[in-house]
């Protein structure tokens, strides 16, 4: 078992890693003009260029800089994954207190339709939905809100649980407290911290799974984002030829850089704020 300070050393790393590249991501999701030179969206050489020649990363298929398109990309991949963590981290929070410290008819309804959310297979749920509400932006986000909101509210429901029966929450019930009051003075400050890292990991989660359907074909083609240059690269051949190191290659890295910060911010807001983690 490490010490807690070999733990404790360990957790900082993790922060610095993690907090570095997402500072990066977010500079270039706030401010893509300063780094990138060209519009994304502007033919600015002959098709197919290599690194080099004025393009960092060379030109696409119809001469777009991908240096450009990558780091405008930013924006829309973070934004995706703001958005869809806040409001599926939100409607589980709702749900999984609702059917934790309710203990009633609907509250067996809400869990009954979140196991049936979880047990249902990830990727051909998401397609399906895809295709069936067609491609477009926002129809991704609500997508993704869709299938992401069932793992919040199952994590807050078992703490909302636990918390329940606590000796101080029981005093507060006997007291005559009303529920409102007592699920947000006593239940929901026990079981923020899971929401907390919830944001993080489900954030990780959109901004992957966003990636993946644009890649499908099932995103908004005219919106820059990294799984829409996947798309492009594919659609072009560009896996076939020379093309992909300097397309795919640093898109793919993006991604995975991205995933990395958000995972290790978690894993650092959760031993961070769950100290019986901390135990282990």
């Amino acid at each position: 078992m490490p010490s807690p300070k070999t733990s404790g050393h360990r957790n900082r790393w993790v922060v610095v890693v993690g907090g570095c590249i997402l500072s990066a991501l977010i500079f270039l999701a706030l401010f893509p003009g300063a780094i990138a030179p060209y519009d994304p969206a502007e033919t600015v050489a002959r098709p197919f260029l290599p690194p080099g020649q004025g393009h960092l990363l060379g030109t696409n298929d119809i001469g777009q800089d991908l240096f450009s398109e990558l780091v405008w990309g930013t924006r829309v991949s973070l934004v995706t994954g703001i958005i869809v963590s806040l409001l599926a981290v939100s409607i589980g929070s709702i749900v999984g207190l609702s059917a934790g410290y309710y203990n009633n008819l609907g509250s067996t309804a809400l869990m009954r339709l979140v196991d049936l959310t979880l047990a249902l297979p990830f990727l051909p749920l998401v397609i399906l939905l895809a295709a069936y509400l067609g491609s477009s932006w926002r129809n991704v986000v609500i997508i993704l809100i869709l299938v992401s909101w069932a793992a919040p509210a199952r994590l807050i429901r078992s703490r909302v649980l636990e918390t329940v029966h606590q000796p101080y929450v029981e005093s507060a019930v006997a007291a005559g407290g009303s529920d409102n009051r007592i699920i947000f003075k006593h239940v929901w400050p026990a079981a923020r911290s899971i929401a907390l890292v919830q944001l993080v990991m489900v954030a990780a989660a959109a901004i992957l799974a966003e990636a993946s359907l644009s890649f499908l074909g099932l995103g908004d083609p005219s919106t820059k984002s990294w799984g829409t240059m996947l798309y492009f690269a594919q659609a072009s051949g560009a896996f076939l030829g020379d093309a992909w190191l300097w397309w795919v290659l640093p898109t793919g890295l993006m991604i995975t850089l991205t995933v990395l910060g958000l995972v290790l911010l978690g894993y650092a807001l959760e031993h961070r704020l769950e100290p019986r983690l901390n135990r282990r």
